[in-house]
């Protein structure tokens, strides 16, 4: 019987590994259709930014008792795969708790009582979280932004991680169990600081019923992790694993600084010094952002990177006194522009033009001019994500190429092109506004 399992075990394990490195392998094609952009520079101040802002949590830290929640749920999710590791391997060679036997046993016992304790913790704070966001109500967590499945997903993550737990500490409760009792197979490793205090539950179970939920809670706990592993490509929390690389690749400038058109900047040079200009100077193919493709591929991956967590909603200044503007939607709708150019492609092998676009389809000329590009939405973000970049770019695009702009503004744009600046002073009186009479 156990090799029918072991056989059974490496299917699974093979289709759910496939599917998961598709899916992938679909993220990294969508991401890398942005414009090329080099952050080659400076990486040990990159590297620096990864383990604290993607490991380290740095920026959630303005909250401390969420962020130690957080960091929680962070760490349990990476360190108890090792544990997850162990039950590959079990699967694979059809042993049980193979690590017990290759490791000394001290080293064993601190090493599954700290994934009990971390087991637990992520337990506790799944339920504060599922609380909060579905019986407190917090605004951002109640905003329209997340309408339909952006509720439900981080919801099903909640309730996942729950059951995830509840089946580890329930596996390692009958283990401790069998092992008092004897059993074959259940190797002694004493008892664990989570599991011993459970045992009340299950020691009226016989040998047999403990041996099939011992077996049952196993099986449901790897096969939930292989379905988690494909689920979170299609959910937000797939920034558990592009927090890195986003981290990584995050602006090392000062966030008040902008990014100019090189394109705009000499054609401003060859108007001012007309000897200057190459004879064969072509004029830019597009200003700004229409669509994804315009964007640059590190904007892309902000986009498949966002938490959903709303704090850059909730820090800014426009979204507060009422306008339409919300980067946390500007972010979700480039994600969601995104992948449905993915599916086009995954459908007809390159992308066929659908007369859609990322301006004016998805994301509205009102949100973009609510924006004061005050930066508040970068601060606040935990990640490093900057809405502000695409909402310029596709700024920039509404009045370059569309000369789509507001009365106001193309008067200060008359002004600097005639006067060099945006009063209607000429460049010979631009003092005489300090003249007091």
């Amino acid at each position: 019987m156990t090799i029918i399992f072991q056989i059974l075990f490496i299917l699974i394990l093979s289709v759910g590994t496939f599917l998961f490195y598709k899916k992938a392998a679909e993220i990294r094609r969508n991401i890398l259709l942005g414009k090329d952009e080099n952050f080659g520079d400076n990486k040990a101040e990159r590297w620096k930014n990864l383990v604290l802002l993607a490991l380290g949590q740095k920026k959630m830290f303005k909250n401390p008792l969420v962020a130690i929640m957080h960091l929680i749920i962070y760490l349990g999710f990476i360190i108890i795969n090792i544990e997850v590791l162990e039950i590959v391997i079990d699967g694979i060679t059809g042993k049980h708790r193979i690590f017990a036997q290759l490791i000394p046993s001290s080293l064993y016992s601190f090493l599954i009582n700290f994934f009990e304790i971390l087991a637990f913790g992520v337990f506790a704070v799944c339920v504060v979280f599922f609380i909060r966001r579905n019986v407190i109500k917090l605004k951002r967590f109640a905003s329209n932004d997340l309408a339909g499945f952006p509720k439900s997903d981080a919801n099903y993550i909640l309730i996942t991680e729950i059951v995830l737990m509840s089946l580890f500490l329930t596996m390692n409760t009958c283990d401790t169990i069998l092992q008092q009792r004897g059993v074959e197979h259940y190797i002694l490793t004493g008892d664990f600081v989570i599991s011993s205090h459970l045992q009340f539950i299950f020691n009226g179970l016989g040998t047999g019923s403990l041996e099939v939920l011992e077996r049952v809670c196993w099986w449901m706990h790897i096969l939930g992790i292989f379905a988690f592993l494909n689920y979170l490509p299609y959910s937000k929390h797939l920034h558990v694993l592009l927090a890195f690389p986003n981290a990584y690749y995050a602006r090392l400038q000062p966030q008040g600084t902008m990014k100019n058109m090189p394109a705009i900047q000499n054609e401003v040079l060859y108007a001012m010094q007309p000897e200057l200009a190459p004879i064969d100077a072509a004029a830019p193919a597009s200003f700004g952002a229409k669509d994804v493709f315009d964007l640059s591929w590190k904007n892309l991956l902000d986009a498949y990177s966002c938490t959903e967590c709303g704090r850059c909603t909730d820090a800014c200044p426009a979204n507060i006194t009422g306008k339409l503007l919300s980067p946390r939607s500007i972010m979700m709708k480039t994600r969601d522009r995104l992948e449905e150019i993915g599916k086009n492609i995954n459908i007809n092998k390159e992308f066929i033009q659908d007369e859609k676009s990322l301006l004016h389809n998805y994301i509205s000329v009102e949100e973009l001019r609510a924006c004061t590009t005050c930066n508040a939405c970068v601060e606040a973000c935990p990640v490093s994500i900057s809405p502000l970049e695409i909402i310029v770019e596709l700024r920039r695009s509404l009045v370059m190429e569309e000369s789509n702009s507001p009365q106001e503004w193309n008067g200060m744009f008359s002004n600097i092109e005639n006067n060099f600046a945006p009063w209607k002073f000429s460049p010979d009186e631009r003092d005489k506004w300090t003249e007091t009479n």
